[in-house]
């Protein structure tokens, strides 16, 4: 079982940087591969970045390679999601999700549906 939190969510300007941070708690944090998702108003939730266990895979959505970079630090359980350049279409609330692919053969997943835990989200406002 592993329980997240997220925080760093808040209003922002257009072309300012956010940091957000998913702190996680429970077993085998290490183990699992993490993700951001987002959900916009009005909108499905969409796929953000991924990183696996060890910190040294990731992948992006088309939207925001070049402006977001994701990162662990597994000794301290948590997850970041570095938020630059951002645009008012990045408004949405933000959400960290776990998965367990140890038992797959790949180490990163853009589906949410391979995500077994998440967080609760935080809001992130991006005016123009």
């Amino acid at each position: 079982q592993v329980q997240l939190v997220e925080s760093g969510g808040g209003l922002v300007q257009a072309g300012g940087s956010l940091r957000l941070s998913c702190a996680a708690s429970g077993r085998s944090f290490s183990s699992y591969t993490m993700g951001w998702f987002r959900q916009a108003p009005g909108k499905e939730r969409e796929f953000v970045a991924t990183i696996g266990w060890s910190g040294t895979t990731t992948h992006y959505a088309d939207s925001v390679k070049g402006r977001f970079t994701i990162s662990r630090d597994n000794a301290k359980n948590l997850v970041y999601l570095q938020m630059n350049v951002v645009r008012p279409e990045d408004t949405a609330v933000y959400y960290c999700a776990a998965a367990d692919l140890r038992s797959s053969i790949v180490v990163l997943s853009t589906n949410e549906d391979e995500y077994d835990y998440w967080g609760q989200g935080t809001q992130v406002t991006v005016s123009s």
